[in-house]
């Protein structure tokens, strides 16, 4: 079958993101199927254009790649249902063909994106499936029996299914759209595991990929790192939710970067739990350079209430041990979820001033998912539209008048900082971050803030 890959994402703060993906359900297709990709990241949207590629490939299925519903910013709002609803419209324009919608945002809000988009299928959880799905349809037999595989009708119970093949990412060098990342930052990315064993309130990770841990082959992960960099990447990121959420498995990972002379920086996001004393040592002897801690909150109380796996003086050692290690390094706080306070926030802003040469990025109020235990505190505590999560970009909070505050506060104290930034950095954020990718800047550029 003739199957056309549509990358919708078009966002691209603080940077635009490969869309890895695709490769692995390219991996699963070949060499069954014949794939052509349109990433829409990497050209301005004409609603024409697209029209006319469409046609001229004439697909026999087209599947859609639904990355994000929303910012999760509660500064920088925006939904992006929109835009796939005018995507679909261009799509059913240009064929007849079956759509199949998958991507994180789908998996977390799959029934309704079926009834606002109009697919004809849908996949919930690993995209490789999509090769069961087309073996099905080519058969002609009943694709609603597929585990993980929403069709239109009336709602099923459906959870997420994983990809029990081989998994086989097909990175071509040669595909245009990886020019275009190139260019624009040279940031290839990577993935070394799927799940995450965490239970933080707010996640959506464990509903996408699972709360099991799933490990790729180090060996397999090294020489796919190679090839990114002889690619002409510039910096490879790390896209698992936590890196160091298996340890073994991370340093075996960048112990395999070494073996195969990876010497272009990489990093990814880190858990500040109990590591090994020369943990991050050893990374940076690997090529890591960039550090990005899911922190949450610098309040112990906080940071219990968001069922964080660690505490405050394991942040400090942490961010001690990385700092030590020479690297760059920034912590992500939310501000304002359950158990906030006046004086939690007050410890969290003391204890801010205490991480030396780092960029902390504060979000304020936490965006409410379905099926996170976020969700369930909001409906217990009647938070108003907490029944409509995905019409509404619902943020938790308990009162609106404790949100002023909260911004205002942590922008008294960041004033005169240019390593304290609130949010994504917006479109002000976006300019600088294309300014200087103009100028032959690399990387994530955010160690510039560095004070």
């Amino acid at each position: 079958m003739k199957v056309l890959l549509l990358s919708t994402n078009r966002l691209t703060v603080p940077y635009a993101v490969y869309p890895i993906g695709l490769d692995y359900v390219i991996g699963a297709l070949a060499p069954f199927h014949q794939t052509q990709v349109i990433d829409l990241c990497c050209e301005e949207y004409d609603p024409t254009k697209l029209e006319a590629r469409i046609k001229k490939f004439a697909p026999d299925i087209v599947g859609l790649s639904l990355r994000n519903v929303d910012t999760s910013d509660s500064v920088n709002a925006q939904s992006f249902i929109g835009q796939y609803k005018d995507i679909m419209a261009v799509v059913k324009l240009a064929t007849r063909a079956p759509v199949v919608i998958g991507g994180s945002a789908f998996s977390i809000f799959p029934h309704q994106f079926m009834q606002e988009l109009g697919a004809d299928y849908g996949i919930v959880g690993d995209g490789e499936r999509l090769v069961q799905l087309l073996d099905v349809l080519q058969k002609g037999g009943d694709a609603s029996a597929l585990h993980g595989v929403i069709v239109q009708g009336p709602d099923k119970d459906v959870s997420v299914a994983f990809w029990e093949g081989t998994i086989t990412r097909a990175f071509d060098k040669d595909r245009p759209s990886v020019g275009f990342y190139l260019k624009n930052g040279g940031i290839l990315n990577l993935q070394t595991k799927r799940g995450c064993p965490f239970k933080c309130i707010y996640c959506t990770y464990p509903l996408i990929d699972g709360h099991g841990v799933r490990c790729f082959d180090p060996a397999l992960i090294g020489k796919m790192a190679r090839e990114l960099q002889d690619a002409g990447a510039k910096f490879i990121y790390i896209t698992d939710s936590s890196f160091n959420a298996d340890m073994a498995h991370s340093i075996a990972v960048a112990e395999a970067f070494a073996r195969n002379h990876v010497s272009i920086p990489w990093g990814g996001f880190f858990t500040p739990k109990h590591l090994p004393k020369d943990y991050f040592r050893r990374m940076a002897d690997c090529g890591l350079t960039h550090v990005e801690f899911g922190t949450d909150s610098l309040c112990d109380t906080v940071l219990a209430s968001y069922h964080k796996p660690f505490n405050l003086k394991q942040v400090f050692e942490s961010h001690q041990m990385a700092l030590d290690a020479g690297l760059y390094i920034a912590h992500y706080l939310i501000i304002g979820g359950p158990g906030e306070t006046v004086q939690t926030l007050k410890e969290t802003l003391d204890n801010a001033d205490k991480l030396q040469r780092s960029v902390l990025f504060f979000f304020f109020r936490m965006r409410v998912y379905p099926g996170t235990e976020l969700h369930a505190i909001a409906l217990k505590e009647s938070m108003a539209y907490a029944d409509d999560v995905f019409t509404r970009q619902v943020f938790y909070q308990t009162d609106p008048m404790w949100n002023d505050v909260l911004v205002r506060t942590v922008h008294e104290r960041s004033r005169g900082r240019s390593n304290w930034v609130t949010g994504s950095g917006g479109e002000e954020m976006e300019k600088v971050v294309a300014r200087m990718y103009s100028r032959g800047r690399t990387g994530p550029l955010w160690e510039k803030l560095i004070q």
